[in-house]
């Protein structure tokens, strides 16, 4: 095997085809079909399940994608150790974000990242935190955003910023009361019709574990994980929901929603920036992550962002 065929097999393992990996990657399919079969035959174990609806790795190609991935990238780090770190960073940054993060974080990360280093390649991958951490895992993406810290000895999460969650509602009561105005208890909200996402996702454990905390049972009418939706829900006045305040300032400012603070005590979650500590970074990495963390703090320091900083001598972007 060499650098080559290992860079084809990522590429088919991420695009599930051979027809979208030669399309990528500016070659003939039959000429990539090849490729992988002599790494098979090399190898002596099949890599990829084959079937009308495209191609997905063995648990053998699972093994050999996570390793091909992290040569690839000290690959990447070598190439720019021999150019010098004089030089202007360049090369791809793949970096996941939670949905309520990127809705923050993504314009201005990109905006910013475009006009300091043009020559890096930024790439913005949006799922639910539970995705973005196994994506962290397999070498799938190079830095990511997370809600909790991680204890991964491969992963190293730098503590960002703190932000209250608060209950969520339709401006106009459905059926009962709304809350008094006023802190909500934590055991009052557990007991209103709530839409929360999935069990796994990092909000709804942390929601749980408070609940198994104060004993009490959550009241749970759907499970949903899209924020958009659960907001819209929320709007048609078919349940509360507990979010962290910058997700729903636009909704609220424009009068579509309602938010309650959490009671004492107040329920909060930690944002932390997380990357490999297994593997070396290549330089726009590095200075793609200095950039995260400079932006939430611009975006704290400027209010845009409703949270405290973890450490408020910490500098935002200039």
């Amino acid at each position: 095997m060499d650098l080559r065929q290992l860079r084809y097999f990522v590429a088919i393992a991420e695009c599930g085809s051979f027809s979208k990996a030669a399309q990528r990657l500016h070659i003939a399919q039959p000429a990539l079909s090849q490729h992988v079969r002599n790494m098979e035959i090399d190898l002596g174990v099949e890599l990829l399940f084959r079937s009308p609806q495209g191609v997905r790795p063995t648990e053998a190609g699972e093994t050999l994608l996570r390793h091909a991935r992290v040569m690839l990238g000290q690959m990447e780090v070598a190439r720019e150790a021999v150019r010098g770190q004089q030089s202007e960073p360049e090369g791809e940054v793949r970096f996941g974000l939670p949905g309520t993060i990127s809705q923050m974080l993504c314009v201005p990360l990109i905006t910013e990242a475009r006009r300091r280093y043009p020559k890096v390649k930024l790439r913005v991958a949006e799922a639910m935190s539970g995705f973005v951490l196994d994506w962290l895992r397999e070498g799938k993406i190079d830095l990511g955003v997370l809600y909790r810290t991680v204890t991964d000895k491969g992963l190293e999460a730098r503590r960002v910023l703190s932000e209250d969650l608060c209950l969520l509602g339709p401006v106009a009561p459905m059926g009962a009361p709304h809350p008094a105005a006023g802190p909500v208890p934590f055991a009052q909200a557990a007991g209103l019709t709530l839409i929360l996402p999935s069990p796994g996702h990092g909000l709804r454990d942390l929601i749980e574990e408070r609940a198994a905390a104060e004993a009490v049972r959550l009241t749970t009418v759907i499970d949903l994980d899209t924020y958009g939706q659960i907001k819209l829900l929320v709007e048609g006045g078919l349940g509360y929901a507990i979010l962290p305040a910058a997700a729903v300032q636009r909704e609220v400012e424009e009068g579509r929603l309602k938010t309650w603070p959490m009671g004492v005590p107040v329920l909060t979650r930690d944002l932390h920036v997380v990357r490999p500590s297994d593997r070396p970074l290549s330089q726009a990495v590095r200075v793609i992550e200095e950039l995260a963390h400079a932006t939430l703090i611009g975006l704290v320091r400027d209010g845009v962002w409703r949270a405290t900083l973890v450490d408020p001598d910490d500098h935002a972007a200039p």
